[in-house]
């Protein structure tokens, strides 16, 4: 099977007609706006990514905050019928990666509880549950299971994304 080809980079204002599209096929009628997005590219606390495949189709997108020493991610998103390919899985590396370049040591996020999917991908990435936010989903009040890194500078987190980075790259090509 050939590696899929991912190119990912900051947000820019022409993606957001394309990541409302995966926002809405991701989350129904509960999805940000195209306003929310927009607002978010200029927040200077965010950071907004895009993946792209090999032919420049907008195919994921995932957003954080930094706020002092600590990021929280915001959404990660990715096109259904390219689900469970590693692309979500490198949008998440973006985001670890510029909080290493940003000296942000902590990363958090609220994640359905009933996503093992993606509570898998977290808990593969050294995120561990820390709690719940009960009813936090408007749609459905479901709970959302919180989730937070611990320092990402300390040497048994370095090891282990290094070792989890690795196995990506023979999954995929990042171009």
């Amino acid at each position: 099977m050939d590696k899929l080809n991912i190119k990912i980079r900051r947000m820019e204002v022409s993606d957001v007609d394309n990541v409302i599209e995966i926002e809405k096929a991701a989350y129904g009628n509960h999805h940000w706006s195209k306003d929310s997005f927009l607002s978010e590219i200029t927040n200077e606390l965010a950071r907004y990514y895009s993946a792209f495949d090999e032919n420049g189709k907008l195919i994921g997108y995932a957003g954080s905050w930094h706020i002092l020493e600590e990021a929280h991610i915001t959404n990660i998103a990715v096109a259904p019928e390219l689900r469970r390919k590693h692309i979500g899985e490198t949008l998440l590396t973006a985001i670890i990666d510029d909080c290493y370049k940003n000296m942000v040591k902590y990363i958090t996020l609220e994640v359905r509880v009933s996503n093992a999917p993606a509570i898998a991908l977290y808990e593969k990435y050294g995120f561990k549950s820390f709690g719940t936010r009960v009813g936090y989903y408007q749609n459905n009040n479901e709970d959302a299971l919180i989730m937070w890194t611990e320092n990402i500078f300390y040497d048994k987190f370095k090891l282990s994304y290094k070792e989890v980075v690795e196995q990506l790259k023979g999954k995929i090509n990042i171009l």
